[in-house]
């Protein structure tokens, strides 16, 4: 009876176990939207250029659409007008505006899937339809955006199977 109990007890919690890994595997891998914009509009002068007043419009809008996603981490080249696109959107949510390098695709791929919740990406014409590209599979790829493009908003549903899905929107679609 005594060696019943025993494997009984064993059986409890190992049972409890396996509940507590499985649903800690469920957390890590549930779904998120990650939002890949280019910076807004800039001024035409110099080497690391302020928005413009149209920029600044656009940064504002960006932050109105998506204030209600659940946005949890807020990522940005270390450029002033990358940073101020994002501000508005870090200002309402409370957020810190975490830097990261534009050159270091793969890096700031892995950092995108191992954070928890929604996340907003702002980078370059160059580098973001690059980074949209990690996530396309064997689709078709997305070329790098005009100089005179600001209006694509990329959308990256990361599913909780480890799939994924790419859309290119605009502004105005929201």
């Amino acid at each position: 009876m005594r060696i019943f109990t025993l494997f009984k007890s064993t059986g409890f919690l190992l049972f409890g176990l396996s509940f507590f890994l499985l649903a800690s595997c469920a957390k890590n891998q549930q779904p998120k939207t990650i939002f890949l914009v280019r910076h807004a509009e800039k001024q035409l002068v110099g080497d690391d250029p302020e928005l413009s007043v149209a920029g600044t419009v656009r940064a504002k809008k960006l932050a109105q659409i998506l204030e209600k996603s659940d946005i949890r981490h807020i990522f940005s080249t270390n450029t002033i007008r990358t940073k101020a696109t994002a501000k508005p959107l870090s200002s309402a949510l409370g957020l810190e505006i975490e830097v990261y390098d534009p050159k270091e695709h793969d890096a700031l791929v892995k950092e995108l899937r191992s954070r928890e919740g929604n996340i907003l990406v702002v980078g370059h014409s160059n580098t973001i339809p690059h980074v949209a590209n990690y996530f396309v599979g064997e689709g078709e790829k997305y070329p790098e955006l005009q100089d005179i493009e600001y209006d694509f908003i990329f959308e990256v549903v990361l599913d909780s199977d480890g799939g994924s899905s790419v859309r290119r929107k605009v502004y105005k679609d929201y």
